[in-house]
């Protein structure tokens, strides 16, 4: 009988909503937290070596995990292609989330990615087949005026790299498509070990590609984080990386929990809650604070995430066949 301290990573029993609320709100403060101390610590790393030491450090607290927990089997996926497929999207929406850090602020970063519900709206019909009205449609409008003040496209500093974010958002809509049509079976394990596996290659590779065939001197001044491959490292590095590693870890954990034991369409809206996480350690750790614009914005994208969550809750409860009593 596993003790209280690992069932979390087994087979939920059924409901609890206040739990799974509670899951929810520790898990993005922990990756709002890890997402601003990874931008802190660009000027001195690379995407490529940061990720490398995270994964590493995700990979080795997953497997004492497991083995806490009922083994390896954990760690297993069912659907192998699925969930690598999975793993190589999110890559890319992380390289696309990060490459922007040293130019834009938390909250800018996290706006951008938080368009992820309106793009899983446009995703949602050819992909799922399922049917995007008036108020899905409302909501993309609504969110893609937030994400224009957000970004504030014409003011004389932008740049097409504050795009980027808003591509991350794309790809991580693609990995909630792919979770819905094909990795639901997945242990919480599983599918957090398999992107261990896959950014740890892809820091690798990336890593060595450049140290191997830099890119020139222009590009590495312009966009370091993602143009050099494995800068010189120290100790604060190795430290913030295990560190971000423990927050990655149990912030997605958490997350994955939550969504396992609670209604999803009513726990997506609070999912929104980064957004306010994101602006608080912006304001901690960098004295950061979002414009009057920069808040409109935020508010119109929370509010296009929160319909669209609660178009999908009616459209899940026509479809539910209808209880009867017993006669």
């Amino acid at each position: 009988m596993p003790s209280k301290k690992t069932n979390l990573l087994l087979a939920p029993s059924g409901d609890h909503p206040l739990t799974a609320l509670m899951l929810l709100l520790g898990g993005v403060t922990l990756l709002a937290l890890q997402d601003s101390l990874i931008k802190f610590i660009s000027d001195s790393t690379s995407f490529w070596q940061i990720q490398t030491l995270r994964s590493a450090g995700n990979m080795t607290l997953i497997i004492c995990l497991a083995l806490i927990s009922g083994g390896f089997k954990l760690i297993y996926p069912q659907r192998r292609l699925a969930v690598a497929a999975r793993s190589l999207v999110m890559v890319v929406c992380m390289f696309c989330f990060f490459s922007a850090s040293p130019f834009l602020s938390v909250a800018q970063m996290a706006a951008g990615l938080y368009t992820y519900p309106l793009f899983v709206s446009l995703l949602a019909a050819p992909m799922l087949g399922e049917y995007v009205g008036k108020w899905r449609i409302g909501a993309l409008m609504m969110g893609a005026v937030g994400a224009f003040l957000m970004l504030n496209p014409l003011a004389d500093a932008f740049s097409l790299a504050q795009l980027l974010p808003i591509a991350a958002g794309f790809f991580y809509a693609c990995n909630i498509i792919i979770l819905r049509r094909y990795c639901r079976g997945e242990t919480p394990l599983a599918l957090t070990f398999a992107n261990g596996v896959m950014f740890f290659a892809s820091g690798l590779a990336g890593s060595v590609v450049l140290s191997i065939a830099p890119l020139s001197l222009g590009l590495q001044s312009t966009m370091p984080f993602v143009a050099i491959g494995w800068p010189a490292i120290g100790m604060a590095v190795i430290g913030f990386a295990a560190l971000c590693s423990v927050l990655n870890l149990f912030g997605n954990l958490g997350l994955t929990r939550a969504y396992q034991t609670a209604d999803s369409s009513w726990l997506a809206p609070l999912d929104f809650s980064y957004l306010l996480f994101a602006v608080i350690w912006g304001k901690v750790i960098f004295d950061s604070w979002p414009t009057a614009n920069g808040w409109l914005g935020m508010i119109l994208i929370t509010s296009a995430g929160v319909i669209t969550a609660w178009r999908e809750h009616r459209q899940e409860s026509k479809t539910k066949p209808v209880k009867t009593a017993a006669v």
